[in-house]
């Protein structure tokens, strides 16, 4: 998990950055025992993920925009990535890659009118740690038989 992040790569290739302490920006490596067919469909997973985590937590709901972002009242909140590093034609490991903006205030005049956050929709502040740990515990119910970790 990174406090801040400046160098991110978001869609098409503009700017993702997260301004210190306010958003969520981490990754997650894994080891699946599967094969990469088998990983079909695993980024819209970990997107109802969010989408669960966001639910059970306040009532909100996001929209899932195919094939990896997030939207709050239309505006993007949220962006995954999913990659995966093969050896031989066997996974050798999986990284879940994801950010979200929760208490951001500041965006670019790139993306000021296509992001939003929990914050500039609620105006309140959003415990980043509650968000994690609900997120990471509905994930694994949600893939932990997909990848092959049980």
């Amino acid at each position: 998990m990174a406090e801040i992040q400046t160098q991110g790569i978001g869609t098409k290739g503009r700017n993702w950055y997260t301004g210190k302490y306010n958003n969520i920006a981490m990754s997650i490596i894994l080891h699946p025992t599967v094969t990469i067919k088998e990983l079909d469909g695993l980024t819209k997973d970990i997107a109802i993920s969010m989408q669960q985590t966001i639910k059970k937590l306040y009532g909100y709901d996001l929209t899932i925009k195919e094939p990896n972002d997030l939207l709050l009242n239309g505006k993007k909140i949220c962006g995954i990535l999913t990659e995966i590093n093969t050896i031989s034609g066997n996974i050798n490991y999986l990284i879940i890659s994801l950010g979200f903006n929760v208490n951001e205030n500041i965006f670019s005049e790139e993306t000021k009118n296509l992001a939003t956050s929990l914050k500039k929709e609620y105006g309140k502040e959003f415990e980043r740690e509650k968000i994690i740990k609900e997120f990471i515990e509905i994930l694994e119910n949600n893939i932990i038989r997909k990848i092959g970790l049980e």
